[in-house]
């Protein structure tokens, strides 16, 4: 039923992945017209193993969904805050106007902050511990804009972020449909903000996700 299908729409029979990888049936959706995982760089980020679009820019390790709404409301005048690194900050660096980044990974700090000399990027490294400097770094930042959640020891990363958002600040947090972090998710409602989950695919991979903005009435999104 999937080989007729594709082939009705590929027009020409092809091979399942029983047969062959799933590369195969990517290179040859790939060469349609207007085809969506083209235009949103899937394909590219798969070659080259990154998080980039179809140019080969640097876009965050998110749902695409949630990328595009977000491309549309974020301006030169916010200030970030993001639990982990990489093309994301790469991304938001152009984007808003400063961004602060916490990494538990040395050498991958090392990378990233050789990446973004002479930028709008402050990154730092700290050791991971349960609730220890790593998800208090945001403490010594207040009136933050927009906060990301999309590294590790990320519920006392949320209950952390509190104390250093901005009126209207909001809480992206990638992976929300992971039951682990459920404590992170309820103390945030109980908080008084509300949830919006963007579900769909990722860069690299194939799978379903999901990425949630945690927000409050007259917040910098616009939600």
């Amino acid at each position: 039923m999937l080989q007729q299908k594709l082939s009705s729409v590929i027009h020409k029979p092809i091979k399942t992945i029983h047969d062959e990888p799933y590369e195969l049936i990517y290179s040859q959706l790939k060469k349609q017209k207007y085809n969506y995982l083209e235009e949103c760089g899937f394909y590219r980020s798969i070659n080259e193993r990154k998080s980039v679009d179809k140019n080969g820019e640097p876009i965050p390790w998110i749902t695409y969904p949630c990328i595009d709404f977000l491309s549309s409301r974020i301006n030169k005048n916010m200030k970030v805050f993001e639990y982990g690194s990489g093309n994301s900050t790469l991304w938001w660096s152009k984007r808003v106007d400063k961004i602060f980044a916490v990494e538990h990974d040395k050498e991958w700090y090392i990378q990233v902050k050789n990446l973004t000399k002479d930028t709008n990027v402050e990154i730092v490294h700290r050791e991971l511990i349960y609730n220890g400097n790593y998800s208090k770094e945001i403490l010594k930042h207040k009136d933050i804009d927009i906060v990301i959640i999309d590294g590790r020891d990320r519920v006392n990363c949320a209950i952390n972020s509190l104390h250093s958002l901005s009126k209207s600040g909001v809480i992206i947090w990638d992976n929300t449909d992971r039951e682990c972090y459920k404590a992170g998710y309820d103390h945030l409602i109980k908080s008084g903000f509300k949830q919006i989950e963007f579900i769909g695919m990722i860069p690299i991979y194939d799978f379903k996700s999901q990425t949630s903005i945690f927000y409050k009435n007259d917040n910098c999104l616009g939600l």
